[in-house]
């Protein structure tokens, strides 16, 4: 007659996590790794981090072997354990959003350029109005060469200029 098995409490089963989600969960934290790495260290510097995590960020730029990178990358999976990962998700969060907004800003200069090339003077008026401190002969002469270059099926370097010259004008 075979042995048997105790019949495994619940609890026991609901508690661990299967080795499948661990061996998951470390490769979520060795990503996240290679992504603080990856950023510029200003950047970086927003992230509460402990000095050993910033030691260990710093080291992977001197290992050169692939297999050593793997095991560093690894060793860096291990210390963000120990890191407040809700922390670090809240400034992921904050720059995601920021970027989020900045992107919004862009497609509305976007907007404003061709509605700027399109509707000409009514449009740079407008433009005017709520950007005061436009220069206003510069602005005008950037529409009327977008228009030309529209018009005669050129590039849109001048349409370029006058959406730099809108985004320098906001400060974005």
């Amino acid at each position: 007659m075979p042995k048997q098995r105790p019949e495994p409490l619940d609890d026991e089963l609901t508690e661990r996590p299967s080795k499948s989600q661990l061996k998951r969960e470390m490769h979520a934290l060795q990503a996240l790794g290679e992504t603080l790495i990856a950023m510029q260290p200003a950047e970086r510097a927003r992230f509460p981090l402990s000095d050993d995590m910033l030691r260990a960020i710093d080291e992977t730029a001197r290992i050169r072997s692939h297999e050593g990178r793997r095991r560093h990358m690894q060793y860096v999976g291990k210390l963000i354990r120990k890191e407040d990962l809700a922390a670090i998700q809240a400034v992921f969060d904050g720059i995601e959003q920021e970027k989020q907004q900045r992107d919004h800003a862009f497609h509305r200069l976007e907007k404003w350029r061709d509605r700027l090339i399109d509707e000409g003077d009514p449009a740079a008026e407008q433009w005017l109005t709520e950007h005061p401190d436009t220069d206003r002969q510069t602005l005008r002469q950037l529409i009327r060469n977008a228009q030309r270059e529209r018009d005669q099926d050129k590039p849109p370097a001048s349409a370029r200029k006058l959406f730099k010259f809108l985004r320098d004008t906001v400060q974005l």
